[in-house]
């Protein structure tokens, strides 16, 4: 299959050495145009088809929020995205409504969450046009526009099922899942908790499209991503002049979600003033858009997520009590990565599926470094780490080498348990418990025994680390 034309981006930046290194980091996946100015990133605009622009906020002469208007204004098919080390509300404000930014990006940045986000961006705008074409084709032919959206909306279930949490068959995800399975056509709210990159939005995801919501709309937004006054604006609306750089109306997420479902991740970062409006709203059942002087009847599920303690924080009084009952109807815990340690080759290999690089694979070393590996980013981690073995090596075999270095260390510090470790003639399953005894039982040595800072180490519960103990043989598993 021939592989994709890339894509032209213009990085708008007067720091030469900032526009340097964004050079570098995206020249491999874009034709990138350079710009040290907005007067000569107009010029480029001129002679070049650019499908991206990422500017500056802050530069001499005009700045990046009226550059990107400019370009609105002219190129209205660019995908916009804006660059700044400052969190100026009415910059932010200005870039969503005048400039129609996409996103807007804070400095320092990473070049890992850079490139994805211009990945993004890519796919945006091929969407777009994509989108163009298929109006233009179907604009005499409606039932065959009712037939694109349908094979579309069963393309987008599918691949947001239960089935995307990929799990093994003793994984105490399963548990997580057909709870979430038994009340997704209960008209409940959710809880989900776990630490980030465990997959609390592919829960959500999967939730929403087993109820009978599926037909309607999953609305995502981050409450933890912007200041209260953006946040409001952003969830209910706001009405034109309503604030400086609100220069037209505005249609919130609550609104969009009408009849299907709003999943409000990082809840637990919201300010109790905010808590106030957005309990407001959830028991009334309506939304009042900022500068509206009438609420708006909204018929919403709220999925929310936190990865923090909000029982702990209801008892300090940082998070309404009245708000965390409307919200958690039933909880739901995803388990952090190091907890399932069975589910880590699967992930692997679905990925590997995915990427069509099937024929490529992890030595034993490699999947044993894996799952030895305690994982604090969870499966985003693990993703991560997959993908730099990927990009990095040449043969079919990966090795633990390509690795970074905080996994490596960790496979080191697992040393072998006094059985030894025998692949051959092994199962999967039982690989795997191989591994966990060695994990476990040099733990057990560093810590002289004590099962509770042995739990702490390899972040389990005591009831956990019972279990496995109990599981893999290791006699008494009283902790």
């Amino acid at each position: 299959m021939k592989a994709r034309t890339p894509l032209t981006v213009l990085v708008v930046d007067d720091e030469l050495r900032s526009l340097e290194t964004l050079r570098r980091t995206l020249e491999e996946d874009f034709t990138v145009l350079t710009a040290p100015s907005a007067e000569e990133g107009e010029a480029i605009m001129g002679r070049e088809f650019v499908h991206i622009v990422l500017s500056d906020q802050r530069m001499p002469g005009i700045q990046g929020v009226e550059f990107l208007r400019r370009v609105r204004a002219q190129w209205p098919d660019t995908v916009r995205l804006i660059l700044s080390g400052y969190t100026d509300a009415e910059d932010i404000i200005s870039g969503i409504n005048e400039a129609g930014i996409w996103q807007y990006l804070l400095k320092p940045w990473h070049p890992d969450q850079l490139l994805l986000t211009l990945k993004s961006a890519a796919e945006l705008w091929r969407l777009q046009q994509e989108n163009q074409r298929l109006s233009l084709e179907l604009r005499d032919s409606p039932e065959q526009l009712v037939k694109q959206v349908a094979s579309r909306r069963g393309r987008v279930r599918a691949r947001s099922g239960f089935d995307r949490l990929t799990r093994a068959p003793d994984s105490p995800l399963n548990g997580i899942c057909e709870l979430a399975q038994r009340i997704a056509g209960h008209e409940l709210s959710v809880l989900v908790t776990g630490e980030s990159g465990t997959g609390k939005e592919l829960l959500a995801r999967a939730i929403h499209y087993a109820s009978e919501r599926a037909e309607r709309p999953f609305v995502v937004e981050n409450c933890g991503a912007m200041p209260d006054t953006l946040l409001e604006g952003e969830l209910f609306g706001h009405k034109r002049g309503a604030f400086t750089g609100a220069h037209e109306d505005r249609i919130g997420l609550f609104q969009q979600a009408d009849g299907g479902t709003l999943f409000l991740d990082e809840i637990g970062d919201t300010s109790p003033a905010f808590q106030v409006k957005l309990l407001r709203a959830l028991q009334e059942g309506e939304v009042r858009p900022v500068g509206s002087p009438r609420p708006v009847a909204v018929d919403v599920r709220i999925i929310a997520a936190t990865n923090r303690d909000l029982e702990a924080d209801v008892a300090s009084g940082r998070f309404r009590q009245d708000l965390y009952y409307r919200i958690a109807g039933i909880t739901l815990h995803m388990p952090p990565l190091r907890e399932r340690p069975q589910d880590i080759p699967l992930i692997v290999a679905t990925m590997f599926k995915e990427s069509a690089l099937a024929g490529r694979h992890f030595s034993d070393g490699a999947m044993k470094a894996l799952v030895a590996h305690r994982w604090p980013g969870n499966v985003r981690e693990l993703q991560n780490e997959v993908l730099r073995a990927l990009a990095l090596g040449d043969g079919d075999l990966l090795d633990a080498g390509l690795f970074s270095s905080r996994v490596r260390q960790m496979a080191a510090s697992a040393k072998p348990a006094a059985t030894g470790f025998d692949p051959q003639g092994a199962t999967l399953k039982e690989l795997l418990d191989q591994v966990e005894a060695q994990v476990i039982d040099a733990a057990l040595r560093r810590h002289n025994g004590n099962k509770t800072r042995v739990a702490e180490e390899l972040g389990l519960t005591r009831v956990g680390l019972r279990m496995k103990l109990s599981r893999l043989g290791f006699g008494d598993a009283e902790p």
